[in-house]
């Protein structure tokens, strides 16, 4: 079992515990980590934006990575959400293996 992360924006902070709950109760990830408040800065349909968001980090499996992707699309408002996977190439084994038994 090979452990992700995964890091997502929302709009808000009602918009995250939304996510981070719909990955929890599917089993799509172990447990997620919601950053209230940051600053987002990017091109947008040829205009620069400055958007408050926030972050949500998923703990979650290689193999359950491509549904929580598809779960966060889902439930999203956005048009194309960030939703990037990083992989784990070192931890604590046994949180990692805590992983594995959580993300069905």
């Amino acid at each position: 079992m090979t452990a992700m992360i995964a890091y997502i924006t929302a709009g808000s902070q009602e918009e995250a515990r939304r996510v981070a709950d719909a990955l929890i109760g599917d089993r799509l990830a172990a447990c997620v980590n919601i950053y209230p408040s940051i600053t987002s800065v990017f091109e947008w349909e040829g205009e620069v934006n400055h958007d408050e968001e926030v972050v949500l980090i998923a703990k979650t499996t290689e193999a359950g990575f491509d549904r929580l992707k598809e779960k966060v699309c889902e439930v999203h408002s956005y048009d194309c959400p960030c939703v990037v996977g990083i992989k784990v190439e070192k931890g604590h084994q046994p949180f990692l293996d805590w992983i594995g038994e959580q993300v069905q």
